[in-house]
């Protein structure tokens, strides 16, 4: 007689998922700090973590929460924080040293509104750009932004996958509405996990900053019986700060190169009536839902409306864009903020039609009816 085993059926809300999402990833360790409205990150971790054997603590503040897990990462441990706006702004010299040291870890952001304490219970997406350059000079990023309950499971693992694979820190952007949605989630059984590569030198030849032709050098533990200099300085493949104009570029190119080469394994996107769409909508997150359901009433009313969606927000889909730029009218790009990612799609156009920005920052969302209004005007 054959049995079956029914799927597990959830409802939860982003926020939970994400700690779930964290959890298939392989977490064991979370420092963070509570901040309004991604909480309920930390409260799931907090009782789940150290029932798998994790480590879970509550720092002083935001700054302490991104050192520990940078840390929690040199020893061995796939580690998250959560934060929103103001605890993401005292994250980021932090964050430059986990870019400088290529320590991977995850790093989520449920945005609210701002600037300063702003809007703790409102959405907002204003931090995609703090995203990109909120910490000082060049650096590597990754940055992905789903826009559903079971999306935010999926992408919380593939952030901690692409932080193994590359050696960086991953940025999760969620936002209050899609952080406080609750949906119904079919959890998988399995999930890919991706750990990072490990030496194959001893520890007398090991460089742990070796220049390699991925451009990821192998990482080691604290603890596996390697010693090794970790310093945010320019520092040449033994750790140690240098400056030699020939070493400072050389990683500078290699923590370039190593996300520039692998741009088509991060760069994902979802089009929705893309293929003969007269108009484009180019929107993320909770916005990206109100932006879906306006392209399909377009659709039954006889628009060529179509939606690009993307999936991961840096590296930015610039070629993508480009690409349906030069078959629609006009693109639009509504969002929670004043413009900022409107830029972005404006300069990946690179002139082939208009871009025309909507945005929003008084706390309240983008309805659909309001972006099928701009197509319906972009359509005549």
């Amino acid at each position: 007689m054959s049995t079956s085993t029914k799927p597990k059926v959830r409802v939860m809300s982003g926020n939970e998922a994400c700690a779930e999402g964290a959890l298939a990833a392989g977490i064991r360790f979370f420092g963070g700090y509570p901040i309004t409205p991604s909480s309920e990150i930390a409260e799931v971790l907090c009782y789940r973590l150290p029932a798998i054997g994790g480590r879970f603590i509550q720092m002083e503040d935001e700054i302490g929460a991104m050192g520990s897990i940078i840390g929690a990462s040199l020893a061995g441990a796939k580690s998250m924080t959560a934060t929103s706006g103001p605890g993401f702004s005292l994250k980021q010299e932090n964050i430059g040293y986990a870019c400088m040291t290529e320590v991977p870890c995850v790093i989520v952001n449920v945005m609210r509104g701002g600037p300063s304490t702003g809007l703790p219970t409102m959405a907002a997406q204003g931090d995609v750009m703090q995203a990109k350059w909120g910490t000082h000079g060049d650096h590597p990023i990754i940055t992905l932004t789903p826009n559903s309950v079971p999306e935010t499971y999926e992408l919380t693992v593939r952030a901690f996958n692409l932080s193994e694979k590359y050696r960086v820190p991953v940025i999760l952007l969620l936002d209050e509405i899609l952080g406080h949605t609750e949906e119904k989630f079919v959890i998988p059984e399995s999930v890919e996990i991706v750990d990072r590569i490990k030496p194959s030198d001893p520890p007398e030849t090991y460089l742990p900053y070796k220049h390699t032709e991925s451009g990821v050098p192998p990482m080691a533990s604290f603890g596996e019986g390697y010693r090794y200099h970790v310093t945010g300085l320019a520092h040449d493949e033994t750790g140690f700060p240098t400056n030699n104009p020939a070493e400072i570029g050389k990683l500078a190119e290699r923590l370039r190169r190593k996300l520039d080469d692998a741009r088509d394994d991060i760069v994902d996107v979802q089009r929705v009536e893309c293929d003969d769409a007269e108009v484009l909508v180019f929107a993320y997150g909770c916005t990206a839902r109100s932006a879906n359901q306006a392209v399909l009433e377009a659709r039954s009313r006889g628009l060529k409306a179509g939606l690009l969606r993307p999936r991961t927000m840096w590296p930015f889909p610039d070629r993508e864009i480009h690409a349906l730029a030069q078959q629609v009218k006009q693109i639009i790009v509504p969002e929670l903020a004043d413009g900022q990612i409107a830029h972005e799609v404006e300069w990946a156009a690179k002139g082939a039609c208009p871009v025309k920005g909507f945005g929003r920052i008084d706390g309240q969302p983008i309805r659909p009816v309001q972006i099928l209004e701009l197509i319906e005007e972009a359509s005549r």
